[in-house]
């Protein structure tokens, strides 16, 4: 059913009220190829695939049609020596995708437990979190071909993945409609427990024994104490890219700033944490009317009731200079902004 001139508000976490010309459901294929042949639909000036609505930020009314994706589906599809295959469709949320692989022992999405969003958009953003991302579990996904109307197969290398990004970022944003993504899960699990805090509170919580069990309750017990819940606080979890910068950009840094964070990426160059600069930068806990940066992670932009988009986005502009001023370093935006 085709709603018109409905609030987007119960629809993204980051919970600000947005109007949508045009708004429609799907949860199947059938109802999916028709939305997309209705007029309403072939008419609009925009059109905006939403999924679980946690990485973008509406900063104004959208003057097109919304489709929200809640194609279900959740199923091992194979199994070799070594690994398991499980098919999930593009509307599943994640982390009940997450505890289904732990409660059934598939290694290989713990450390991204609780990362909010549906399962189709996890390639998409190639969502990561404490050392894992989805491109190191990924095995294909399914697309549908908008214009085409035809579907197609993507293995790893056509997806072309980048840091929390993709080639449906890029190169085919747009085009495709993500149907359901195939993921390879490991029978014999690698622990990662180096990044972050996940050894110390494995510790805390008097976890001796290894199990992709302990280490998803230990990443929940983490994100549960540092980020807010959308339900209660509006946001979009990491507002920023944590920034790659060259090795001798980080020796100039260090010359400043003796104990800045970094993480390796290659040779060359080092991740530095976006919320280390922004905090050093002053603006944690900040806020301005409802708009604000958590006072517990200040990579995170909140939302405290009613927020507009526009004044979420003039929060972001001024973090942006503010670290460009301090350290010389330009942070990109990790959520979608329309």
């Amino acid at each position: 059913m085709i709603e018109h001139t409905i609030s987007l508000q119960p629809f993204h976490t980051f919970g600000i009220d947005v109007k949508a010309k045009a708004f429609a459901r799907f949860t199947t294929i059938q109802e999916m190829q028709e939305l997309l042949e209705d007029p309403a639909m072939l008419t609009s000036a925009q059109q905006l695939i939403l999924g679980g609505g946690s990485n973008i930020l509406l900063t104004q009314d959208f003057d097109g049609f919304v489709l929200k994706n809640e194609l279900p589906g959740l199923q091992v599809v194979g199994e070799t020596a070594d690994h398991i295959f499980v098919k999930a469709g593009a509307g599943v949320n994640w982390h009940q995708f997450v505890l289904f692989c732990v409660d059934n022992g598939f290694a290989g999405t713990e450390n991204l437990s609780l990362i909010p969003g549906n399962v189709g958009a996890s390639p998409m953003q190639n969502i990561g979190a404490y050392g894992v991302e989805v491109k190191d579990i990924f095995h294909e996904l399914e697309a549908y071909h908008i214009k085409d109307k035809s579907f197609e197969i993507f293995d790893h290398q056509a997806c072309a993945f980048g840091y929390r990004e993709s080639a449906f970022k890029r190169k085919w944003k747009g085009q495709f409609i993500i149907t359901s993504v195939t993921f390879r899960l490991d029978k014999k699990p690698v622990y990662h427990i180096s990044y972050g805090a996940i050894q110390e509170k494995l510790d805390e919580m008097k976890i001796s024994a290894l199990s992709i069990k302990a280490i998803s309750d230990a990443v929940i017990a983490i994100r549960n104490s540092k980020l807010p819940d959308p339900k209660i606080i509006g946001n979009a979890g990491s507002f920023f890219k944590n920034p790659q910068v060259t090795l001798v950009k980080y020796e100039e840094l260090v010359l400043s700033y003796p104990r800045i964070p970094a993480y390796p990426v290659d040779a060359l160059h080092k991740k530095v944490p976006a919320g280390w600069l922004i905090e050093q930068c002053g603006w944690k806990g900040y806020r301005k009317g409802d708009a604000g940066c958590y006072d517990k992670q200040a990579l995170v932009l909140v939302n405290y009731g009613k927020a507009s988009g526009a004044e979420i986005y003039e929060l972001s502009e001024a973090i942006i200079g503010s670290v460009k001023d301090t350290f010389g370093i330009e942070l990109e935006r990790e959520v979608n902004v329309f």
